[in-house]
């Protein structure tokens, strides 16, 4: 016998968000188990929206569910933030059948669903958090706009056989920038390169002549400069929004100096990119591995008939994952944090790179929920500490090789008689 569905709003709302309009189904479930609906539908403009929220009230209705659907959502939960409980939620856990679709049945589905707790609810940072996540967001679509521009811009060179990219580590570096100029100023290449050139250069000034034997065409000249302009125009706009992200971020200072004490971390605007995704407030993770789960860090579950179909990471933190990513990068590489740099290489010669980085990415994001959580700085010697075998454990001799093997040591005798 299946154990009874237990109701836990008595008095709620599901809502199906669209741009121009919502409706909205308030269920009523009296003392005997009964459900009444009351539907209506509202426009989505501000006086409206306000009209719904007194609609609730009316009924004294504090807990509202609705779906995330593209940004429309946003204007209706920072109205009824203010009056309700607002339960944000996936489309996929209030899907419904293929032919019963409605506006009307989508809104009752949603709020009978709501009403006995089946909906998972979407984590919403505070408003605060919000406004600097939105801006820490678009500064880092600037970066990519930045990195497409440059793209663009080394076709152009590609295109007219100008091979800056063999001699020079970076295009866009002071050497090839300062020639670029020199070029686009006197129409050829026929100038000195030798007082351009930094000394930090690798290239010599006769293998930077040889690389600038090409040609401009109209097109690709004009092309290449009004690309310049933009990188111009879009450097400035990050350092302008860079001033606001600190200003909002101010309130936040004793956080982000935690996070800058996290190995790879070292500028304050990482601090601050990172803290808008997951906020301050690590009670809204049960645990580290629920903000990890969050974050697309761990592997999928997709098991039929005792067979695995796939372990690859989920598709979400689409701005804190390849954040998370860089830092584990530069962190593999860097002899400031041996603990985790000597992890990232057993695992990268286990497992492979891409698996590795995950992985350190992983630990950072663990650290970071403890560090917030508890309000203490990082501390490297917990990792060396758990790298230790136990004090009392006897080891085989094939048990040992994989200990030497994993902590990437090369065994060049396996054989345990030897």
């Amino acid at each position: 016998m299946s154990a009874e569905i237990k109701i836990v709003y008595p008095i709620c709302c599901g809502m199906d968000v669209h741009k121009s309009f919502i409706v909205a189904c308030i269920a009523v479930t009296d003392q005997r188990g009964q459900t009444k609906h009351h539907i209506r539908r509202f426009s989505t403009f501000t006086g409206d929206l306000r009209r719904l929220a007194e609609w609730l009230s009316s009924y004294n209705c504090k807990d509202v569910c609705m779906e995330s659907t593209g940004k429309y959502w946003i204007p209706v939960f920072n109205i009824l933030e203010k009056t309700c409980n607002v339960c944000l939620t996936h489309p996929k856990y209030v899907k419904a059948i293929k032919g019963k679709k409605t506006d009307k049945r989508d809104a009752k589905r949603i709020s009978e669903l709501f009403k006995c707790d089946l909906v998972r609810s979407s984590f919403i940072p505070p408003l605060d958090i919000r406004q600097l996540r939105d801006l820490c967001r678009y500064h880092a679509k600037l970066t990519y706009m930045n990195t497409s521009e440059k793209n663009r811009a080394q076709n152009c060179l590609t295109t007219s056989n100008f091979k800056l990219d063999d001699v020079f580590s970076d295009v866009f570096g002071k050497s090839a920038t300062r020639i670029l100029d020199k070029l686009f100023e006197q129409g050829n290449s026929d100038f000195d390169v030798a007082p351009l050139l930094d000394k930090r250069c690798k290239a010599t000034v006769d293998e930077v002549t040889a690389a600038l034997d090409g040609e401009f065409n109209v097109s690709q000249s004009e092309k290449l400069k009004l690309i310049r302009k933009h990188q111009e125009c879009i450097a400035e706009l990050q350092t302008n929004l860079e001033t606001v992200i600190r200003g909002l971020a101010e309130q936040f200072q004793p956080q982000i100096a935690l996070l800058m004490s996290v190995p790879g971390i070292s500028t304050q605007l990482t601090a601050i990119r990172i803290l808008a995704e997951i906020g301050v407030d690590m009670s809204v993770f049960e645990t580290s591995k629920h903000l990890i789960s969050w974050a697309g860090l761990c592997p999928q579950n997709n098991e039929s008939g005792g067979k695995k179909k796939t372990t690859r990471i989920a598709r979400a933190g689409a701005y804190l994952k390849p954040l998370l990513v860089q830092i584990a990068l530069n962190v593999g590489k860097s002899d400031k944090c041996p603990e985790l740099k000597n992890k990232y290489q057993a695992l990268k010669k286990r497992r492979g790179g891409k698996k590795a980085v995950i992985a350190i990415a992983r630990k950072l994001l663990t650290a970071i929920w403890h560090i917030l959580d508890k309000g203490e700085f990082y501390n490297a010697d917990l990792y060396h500490k758990a790298d230790k075998p136990p004090v009392n454990r006897v080891l085989t001799p094939e048990q040992a090789f994989a200990l030497l093997r994993s902590k990437g040591y090369e065994i060049i005798n396996p054989n345990p008689a030897a």
